[in-house]
C-alpha cells in the first residue's frame, strides 16, 4: 500500500474511533456525568488503571477531577466518590438512590443472583432485614453471639498456649477461630479444628481467598461474555462456590430432620421456618437457593476480612511494643487475668478501643468498598448519574483523610483519643462502607475483633522472630483488597 494510502487508512481508523467514543459516551439519559479522563472504545481507561494499585490511581485522578468523576472499566461506565463529603452524600443522604448493588459479573454467576450480598429490590430488602433481625436477636438459641465468640477464644488461648513459645504463623489459627464462631451462628455448633469436616470448610474458605486475590478474576468481571469460554482461576472459583454449597447443603438435610418451628436453634433453622411461612403465603424470597447462597455470603464476607484484621493487628502489635503494653496495663486494670473479656469492658478501655479503630483504619481492608449503583436517575451535586451507573466508593479516601487523622499515613491509636485520654468516635471511620449497604456483619466483626485481640493480649505477650524496626506494616494488595504480608511470631504466657 502506498504511504498515501497508509495515512488515509490511519486518518479513518482515528475518526470511526472518536465517533464511536462520542456516541457511546453522549448516549440518552446519560445527563451531565462528572467529569473524567478519556476513555478508549471498549477498553475504557483500562491501560491507564493499573490493578494492582487502582486505589493509588483513583487517588491521582482526584488531584485532577475532583471528589465525584467518570472512568470506564471496559465497557462499564463508573462514578467514582472520593473523599467524606462525596461518599457521605451519595451513600447516606442519598441512601435509597445508591442503594443497590453494582455489577460484579463474576459473583452474579457464583451466586445465581441470589443470597442477601448480590440481589437488589425487595428480594435484597427482606433477606437483609430478616438476617439483620436473626443476628441481632441471637438469645433465641441457648446462648448469645458475645457468649459463643468467649466460647472461641477459649479454645483459641489454649492453642496459642500449646505452640510452647515457638514461632508461627497467625493466619490459619485466626481463620479457624473466625470461621467457627460463624459456624455456632449457623449451623448451631462449633467443630473441633481437626475434625474432617471443618478442615474442608477451612480450605474452601481460604482457597477461595487466594483465587479472589488472582488478577484473572478482574479481566472476567471487564469482559464476562469473553472469559467464559477461557480457562483459569475464575472458572476454580465457580466450582469452589458450588462445593461450598454442597457443604452448607449437607447440614441443612440434616436440620430439616431435627427441626423444631417452635425453638430455632440456629440461622439455618429460622431460615427453614421462614421458607415453610413463605411457601403458605406464595412468597417466593426465601427458597432454599437463597438460604444456601446468603450461608456461603456469610462465611466467605466475614471469615477473611476478621481473620486478616486479626492478622494485621497482631503485626501491628509486633511493630510497636510500647503499645501493646499500654494495652496489656489497660487489660490488667480493668479485667484483670480471671474472667474473659467482655462487650461492657469496652466503653471502660478507651485505648484498646483506639487500638482496634486504628488496626482497621490503616489497613483498609475494602479500600474501594464493593460496588454500588444508583437505582434511578440521580442529581448528585451539578451532574446527573443514570440509571444502573455502578458507583465505587472509595473508602480509603475517608479513612485516610489528613484534616480527620492527621498523618494518615502514620499507626496512631491516638486518631480517636481525645485530649483526656477518652474514646473519640469519628464520621469518618467507615471500614464498614456506609448507608444502606453498610456491612451486613458490622456489628459481628466488632465484636470478634474486641474480644478475640484483647483475650489474646490478656494471656500473653507477642513476641516478633526479627527486630521490630524491620517489620514492615505496610499492607499487602490485590483486586479485592488489601491484606497484611505474611510474618510469624511467637507468643509468652503473662
Amino acid at each position: 500500500m502506498d504511504p498515501l494510502g497508509t495515512t488515509t487508512l490511519f486518518l479513518v481508523i482515528c475518526v470511526s474511533c472518536l465517533l464511536f467514543l462520542f456516541t457511546w459516551r453522549k448516549t440518552p439519559g446519560s445527563g451531565k456525568l462528572p467529569p473524567g479522563p478519556v476513555a478508549l472504545p471498549l477498553i475504557g481507561n483500562m491501560l491507564q488503571l493499573r490493578e494492582k494499585s487502582l486505589s493509588q490511581h483513583l487517588d491521582e485522578l482526584s488531584r485532577t477531577y475532583g471528589s465525584i468523576f467518570t472512568i470506564y472499566l471496559g465497557s462499564e461506565r463508573v462514578v467514582v466518590l472520593h473523599g467524606y463529603e462525596a461518599v457521605k452524600e451519595a451513600l447516606v443522604d442519598l441512601g435509597d438512590e445508591f442503594s443497590r448493588r453494582g455489577k460484579i459479573p463474576l459473583f452474579e454467576k457464583a451466586t445465581k443472583g441470589t443470597g442477601i450480598g448480590f440481589t437488589n429490590g425487595e428480594p435484597w430488602k427482606q433477606l437483609r432485614r430478616f438476617a439483620l433481625m436473626t443476628l441481632r436477636d441471637f438469645g433465641m438459641g441457648k446462648k448469645s453471639i458475645e457468649e459463643r465468640i468467649q466460647e472461641e477464644t477459649r479454645f483459641l488461648v489454649e492453642r496459642l498456649r500449646n505452640t510452647h513459645e515457638r514461632s508461627f504463623d497467625p493466619s490459619l489459627l485466626l481463620a479457624h477461630v473466625v470461621s467457627n464462631v460463624i459456624c455456632s451462628i449457623v449451623f448451631g455448633d462449633r467443630f473441633d479444628y481437626e475434625e474432617e469436616n471443618f478442615v474442608t470448610l477451612i480450605n474452601l474458605i481460604l482457597e477461595n481467598g487466594k483465587v479472589q486475590q488472582d488478577p484473572w478474576i478482574v479481566l472476567y468481571n471487564f469482559f464476562p461474555t469473553l472469559m467464559d469460554y477461557v480457562p483459569g482461576p475464575h472458572q476454580r472459583l465457580f466450582k469452589l462456590f458450588d462445593e461450598f454449597r454442597s457443604f452448607v447443603g449437607e447440614r441443612v438435610n440434616t436440620h430439616k430432620a431435627s427441626l423444631d418451628p417452635n425453638c430455632p436453634r440456629d440461622f439455618i433453622d429460622a431460615f427453614l421456618i421462614k421458607i415453610q411461612e413463605g411457601q403458605k403465603n406464595g412468597d417466593t424470597i426465601f427458597t432454599e437457593e437463597s438460604m444456601l447462597q446468603s450461608t456461603v455470603g456469610l462465611f466467605f464476607g466475614g471469615t477473611g476480612s476478621v481473620s486478616h484484621t486479626l492478622c494485621f493487628g497482631l503485626l501491628v502489635l509486633l511493630k510497636f511494643p510500647e503499645i501493646e503494653a499500654k494495652v496489656h496495663e489497660e487489660i490488667d486494670s480493668v479485667i484483670g487475668r480471671s474472667r474473659s473479656p467482655g462487650m461492657a469492658d469496652r466503653s471502660q478501655m478507651p485505648y484498646t478501643d483506639a487500638v482496634v479503630h486504628e488496626i482497621q483504619r490503616f489497613l483498609a481492608l475494602a479500600p474501594i468498598g464493593f460496588p454500588h449503583a444508583v437505582a434511578r436517575d440521580v442529581h448528585l451535586r451539578q451532574y446527573v448519574i443514570p440509571k444502573g451507573t455502578t458507583i465505587f466508593p472509595v473508602l480509603k479516601s475517608v479513612l485516610y483523610d489528613s484534616r480527620e487523622f492527621p498523618n494518615p499515613e502514620q499507626f496512631n491509636p491516638g486518631h480517636f483519643l481525645d485530649e483526656n485520654g477518652a474514646f473519640k468516635k469519628s464520621d469518618f471511620f467507615m471500614p464498614f462502607s456506609a448507608g444502606k449497604r453498610i456491612c451486613l456483619g458490622e456489628g459481628l466483626a466488632r465484636m470478634e475483633l474486641f474480644l478475640i485481640l484483647t483475650a489474646i493480649l490478656q494471656n500473653f505477650t507477642l513476641k516478633p522472630i526479627v527486630e521490630p524496626k524491620d517489620i514492615d506494616i505496610i499492607p499487602a494488595s490485590s483486586s479485592v483488597g488489601n491484606h497484611p504480608k505474611p510474618y510469624q511470631l511467637r507468643v509468652l504466657c503473662r
